[in-house]
C-alpha cells in the first residue's frame, strides 16, 4: 500500500502492484444491478444471503465441478475478507493456532490476529510447487490449516493428489481444512479441483472479485458443513447483519461462462506475455498455473526487495509489489508482478524493465 501510494503520485507509471482485474463483469450484472436500483431493492438481505443466490452458486458447483453441494450450505458474505473473519471466529478461539503457507496472502495471518488466534507459518517453495503437504504438517499443534489454489502470489495450483491427501490427514486428526480459491476460473492449462471433491467437512471460501471481474462489489461465499451454517449466520447477524443487497441482486448475473471463458483467456495471454518477456529478466521458478501474478526471484540484483521495488518505481517507472508482503521466507529476495493490464502496458513495462535492469 505504501508502494501503491507513491506509484500514483508518479505520471506515466506502469502498475504491476494491483491485484485487482481490470475487465468489466459480465453484461447481465449490470443488468441485473440497475434492476435492483430501478426497483428500490435496497432492504437487508437473510444473513446468510438471498436464497435465490444461495441456489445459484450451488448450481455453479455442479456445473463447473459435479459436485453436488445443497444451497443450505452457502453462505454469502461480504467479500471473501468477510468470510475469513467469520469462519476463523467460528472454528477457534483465542490461542488456537492456525496453519499458514509461507510466502501467503498477508491478510489471512492479521485475520488471526484481529481474533487472538495464533498463526504457524509453513515454509513453501518450488520443491512442493509452493503447496502445503501433509508431511510439513507432522508434530504441529494446529486446529485448522488454510490453503490457497491458485495462490497468491506464486500463481501456483494445489494437484490433485496432494488435495486428496491433506484431507485425508486432517480428517484423520481432527483438523480443519480451509481452502481459499478464489482465483478458481483463473486456470489455464488444467481443470481446477475444489476441496469438496475429496471431502464434503472441508471449509470453501470464494467470490466475485477475481474471476467474475467484481472486485468493488464486495461479495464472497463460503461452503461449510451443516452444523456450521447456524454459528456463521450468528455472527454475520451481529457484526454486519448481511451482504450488501445490491451486489447480490447483481451476482445472479455472473454466470455467464461464455464470457467468462473469454476472461480466462485475456488473463492466459496476458500470463504467457509478461512471463516470456521477464523469464530471462529475474529468476521465476514457477510459472503461475493460475490467478494473475508472476512470483520473481530479484535476488541478482539485491537482497532487499522492498527497497528495490521503490527503486524501479522511481527509476524506471514500474510499480511491482514487494516480496516481505507476503512473509518471511526468503521474501526479501522476491517481487510480485501482476498482470492486470492491458498488453500494451505489459509490453512496455518488459521494455523499461529491460533498458533499466540489463
Amino acid at each position: 500500500m505504501d508502494l501503491l501510494k507513491e506509484a500514483q503520485s508518479i505520471p506515466d507509471v506502469v502498475h504491476l502492484e494491483i491485484g485487482e482485474p481490470d475487465l468489466k463483469p459480465p453484461p447481465e450484472v449490470i443488468e441485473r444491478l440497475n434492476f435492483a436500483i430501478e426497483n428500490g431493492l435496497f432492504n437487508y438481505t437473510p444473513a446468510l444471503g438471498m436464497w435465490e443466490l444461495r441456489e445459484r452458486i450451488a448450481k455453479h458447483y455442479w456445473d463447473y465441478y459435479r459436485v453436488d453441494v445443497s444451497p443450505d450450505r452457502i453462505v454469502v458474505t461480504t467479500g471473501t475478507s468477510g468470510a475469513f473473519l467469520v469462519v476463523y471466529s467460528i472454528l477457534l478461539e483465542p490461542s488456537d493456532s492456525i496453519a499458514l503457507a509461507d510466502p501467503s496472502y498477508p491478510c489471512y495471518k492479521n485475520f488471526a490476529g484481529l481474533l487472538g488466534i495464533n498463526p504457524v507459518f509453513i515454509n513453501v517453495d518450488a520443491s512442493t510447487n509452493y503447496q502445503i503437504t501433509p508431511e510439513k504438517l507432522e508434530n504441529l499443534d494446529i486446529k485448522a490449516v488454510h490453503i490457497s489454489s491458485p495462490a497468491n502470489p506464486t500463481g501456483t495450483l494445489y494437484d490433485e493428489e496432494n488435495l486428496r491427501n491433506l484431507c485425508e490427514y486432517c480428517r484423520e486428526r481432527g483438523i480443519y481444512l480451509i481452502s481459499d480459491e478464489i482465483y478458481h476460473g483463473l486456470v489455464y492449462e488444467k481443470k481446477e479441483k475444489t476441496v469438496l471433491e475429496f471431502w464434503d467437512k472441508a471449509i470453501v471460501v470464494n467470490g466475485f472479485s477475481k474471476f467474475f471481474c467484481m472486485p468493488g462489489f464486495r461479495l464472497g461465499w463460503m461452503v461449510l458443513p451443516e452444523e456450521l451454517v447456524r454459528p456463521a449466520e450468528v455472527v454475520i447477524q451481529n457484526v454486519f447483519i448481511s451482504a450488501p443487497t445490491l451486489s447480490q441482486y447483481a451476482a445472479l448475473g455472473a454466470f455467464d461462462y461464455e464470457y467468462l471463458s473469454q476472461v480466462r483467456q485475456t488473463f492466459k495471454r496476458r500470463r504467457d506475455l509478461l512471463y516470456e518477456g521477464v523469464k530471462d529478466i529475474f529468476g521465476i521458478d514457477a510459472k503461475p498455473e493460475g490467478a494473475f501474478y508472476l512470483w520473481a526471484d530479484v535476488s541478482k540484483y539485491t537482497q532487499d526487495s522492498y527497497q528495490f521495488a521503490f527503486r524501479l518505481l522511481k527509476q524506471a517507472k514500474v510499480a511491482l509489489t514487494p516480496g516481505v508482503d507476503f512473509g518471511k521466507n526468503n521474501t526479501h529476495k522476491f517481487v510480485r508482478l501482476a498482470y492486470t493490464r492491458k498488453q500494451e502496458e505489459l509490453r512496455l513495462a518488459i521494455e523499461r524493465l529491460k533498458e533499466y535492469l540489463l
